[in-house]
């Protein structure tokens, strides 16, 4: 065997054995493990006979907790309709090509290819300078007086030479060795990328969730409300009436008559806006749900109660929590990103090598392209070798460094931020029902007042002014009942969306 071709089986084989064993650059991922608190904090009311809360699975589909069909409904057709999870979906699905595209590069790649080529060389360009020297060789000592003619025998030769056909068909193949793993690591950090696409995609799809479910608790909170002002006003008129007749009985001044005119004004001032904030309400879900104002469910537009919440609501562990939220995992997943990204950095120091060949059949003339003497084929390493470039790697490596370092207390913020809404959410939801129970005795005894002060007036031991205080306490009262129903609902579903529920039923836990 020749010194040349020995020295070439030597690289290819140094070559291959360094690509079956290649090594990857950079740090190898590893999922982070936080310190997990034991339990939630709760403060739950000194008289609370039974918890709010249990430590059973969350349920992925937790709006079926208020037993309201009418939100289970709008919950499944925003999963199907809603365009934030539509842009999710297409950027997912990006993210997945982008991988596809990346791992590409770890297999060799095959092609073929076929030409045909007229050319007709320049009469003044390369070939003719051949000519001139072929036709000087064969001329010379030819002439009697001995002068040279090679200037016109080139002009004479490159005026000769026809236009050539060239036919070529083949393959080609080439392979990047991939010696220090930054193709991997490419292909790694573009599979993360996508896992990171997936996981936003779930935080998008909880977040539409949980909105869907606070806006319709809102709407009917908002109906509620807009209902006992409207009693309230009637209320309000019958008394204006009362209040008219003793006057021109003459038990009474037109003083009383003024103020229960200008409290029926006051009530009446509130219904315009409660009428404006339930039609917002109801908008807010048309476009959650994907729909043009007029394709609004009709139900949305018949009075319905509050969605009450469930005695008790099953919050899971601790432990649980950073496997469920989307967040978390997506954080986790732009981690590992950022750390194969240190790697390919790291292996742009360093040689890179490709293997190439190509077979094909060649030949001037069409007939001939078939034969075997038209097999020509090429074959052989490529090294690049990286001397200088003025600070840009490791300028780059510096980059991947400062990224890594910020997608990991970016994940210690998203794990300590996950665990502190979980507590306030518990604790909101707890003394949200101490609230609730006293302002439910607050109402009842605001009822009883007013009745007391209206038998009172009619009996002529009260002024008016003291109606006029019962009745405004009872309304405030009763707004803020209702209200604070409204608000337990939403409390819960900030829990539930704390907790990280509602994408387990429709996206793969994967």
């Amino acid at each position: 065997m020749s010194p040349p071709r020995l020295r070439l089986h030597l690289v290819t084989g140094v070559v291959l054995a360094l690509a079956l064993t290649g090594c990857e650059m950079g740090p190898n991922f590893e999922a982070p493990r936080p310190a997990v608190p034991d339990s939630y904090i709760t403060d739950a009311p000194a008289h609370q006979g039974a918890p709010y809360v249990t430590g059973d699975s969350v349920d992925p589909q937790w709006w079926q907790s208020f037993k309201d069909p009418e939100l289970s409904q709008l919950e499944t057709k925003a999963v199907a309709q809603n365009l934030d999870l539509q842009i999710a979906d297409a950027r997912l699905k990006e993210a997945e090509a982008q991988a596809q595209i990346e791992g590409a590069v770890l297999y060799p790649t095959l092609g073929g290819a076929a030409s045909y080529t007229r050319e007709g060389p320049s009469k003044k360009g390369i070939f003719a300078a051949f000519g001139s020297a072929f036709g000087a060789s064969t001329n010379a000592g030819s002439t009697a007086s001995g002068a040279s003619t090679a200037s016109g025998g080139g002009d004479i030769a490159g005026a000769n030479i026809s236009a050539l056909d060239l036919y070529q068909y083949g393959l080609q193949s080439s392979y990047d060795v991939d010696l220090w793993g930054k193709n991997r690591r490419t292909a790694e950090a573009a599979v993360a990328a996508a896992q990171a696409a997936q996981e936003a995609r779930r935080a998008a799809l909880l977040t539409v969730e949980a909105q869907v479910a606070t806006n319709y608790i809102d709407l009917r909170g908002t109906e509620a409300v807009l209902s006992i002002t409207q009693a309230n006003l009637d209320s309000a008129n019958q008394l204006v009436n009362l209040t008219v007749e003793r006057q021109q009985a003459g038990l009474t001044t037109a003083l009383d008559v003024a103020n229960a005119r200008a409290t029926a004004a006051q009530i009446s001032s509130q219904i315009p806006a409660l009428i404006a904030q339930r039609d917002a309400q109801a908008a807010q879900i048309g476009l959650l749900l994907g729909v043009t104002p007029d394709a609004l469910p009709a139900d949305l537009t018949m009075k319905a109660a509050v969605p009450l919440t469930p005695p008790s609501v099953p919050v899971g562990l601790p432990a649980d929590l950073l496997r469920r939220r989307p967040d978390v995992r997506e954080a986790e997943a732009d981690l590992h990103e950022a750390t194969a990204e240190v790697g390919v950095a790291q292996a742009d120091f360093f040689p890179d090598v490709t293997l190439s060949g190509s077979v094909s059949l060649q030949a001037l003339q069409f007939k001939n392209l078939n034969e075997l003497a038209a097999v020509t084929y090429a074959v052989g390493p490529n090294i690049t070798i990286p001397l200088f470039e003025g600070g840009q790697l490791r300028g780059q490596l510096a980059l991947r460094k400062a990224s890594q370092t910020e997608a990991a207390v970016n994940y210690a913020k998203t794990v300590l931020t996950a665990f502190y809404q979980v507590d306030v959410a518990l604790i909101t939801y707890d003394q949200e029902h101490a609230t609730q129970a006293a302002l439910a005795e607050d109402a009842s005894q605001a009822q009883l007042a007013l009745g007391l002060a209206e038998d009172q007036y009619r009996q002529g031991l009260v002024d008016y002014l003291t109606v006029l205080d019962a009745q405004q306490a009872y309304l405030a009262a009763q707004q803020a009942q209702a209200e604070s129903v409204e608000r337990l609902g939403t409390d819960l579903v900030s829990l539930y969306q704390a907790l990280g529920g509602g994408w387990q039923g429709v996206y793969p836990a994967g």
